[in-house]
């Protein structure tokens, strides 16, 4: 059977290392860009940023709960990412590419579907680009408001 594939992208207004150290840091920043309607729980059991990384978290869809322990890889550091699950060997990448402009970055999320029926993987697929897009929505307002805090004037008292 064909692989099939949940594949979203989407430009962001940042540079590709703010929005890498975001998807790599699972401690604190990555979850704060996994929406709170489909991930139950994530955890860190080991490491907490990029390779080494293992994570156990908890996804609901379809009003059913499934749990997942996750290794961390970097096949190419501070541009690709690698979630791959230890039972089933799913893998999600995320992928962060430059533009022509530095201050524009594509991202991909993507996930190889390992399902036991053609219309199973349909459906999986459709969710999880649902879930993907608004993945991206949270981790583009998430990098856009650490690139306006960080190219923000300080605001100085000055003593007259």
């Amino acid at each position: 059977m064909k692989a099939q594939i949940a594949t979203v992208s989407r430009i962001v207004q940042a540079p590709t290392e703010p929005i890498y150290r975001i998807i790599a840091d699972y401690r604190k920043e990555h979850p704060r860009i996994l929406p709170d309607k489909y991930f139950t729980y994530l955890e860190v059991e080991q490491g907490g940023y990029g390779a080494g990384t293992i994570i156990n978290f908890s996804m609901r869809i379809l009003g059913r709960t499934q749990t997942f322990r996750s290794l961390i890889t970097e096949p190419e550091p501070g541009r690709w990412l690698v979630e791959t699950d230890t039972k089933s060997g799913m893998a999600t990448t995320f992928q962060v590419v430059p533009t022509n402009n530095a201050s524009l970055t594509e991202v991909i999320i993507s996930t190889e579907l390992k399902s036991r029926s053609w219309l199973e993987g349909q459906i999986a697929k459709f969710i999880l680009k649902k879930i993907y897009r608004q993945e991206l929505d949270l981790l583009a307002d998430l990098a856009e408001s650490h690139v306006r805090a960080v190219n923000s004037p300080s605001s100085e008292i000055s003593n007259s």
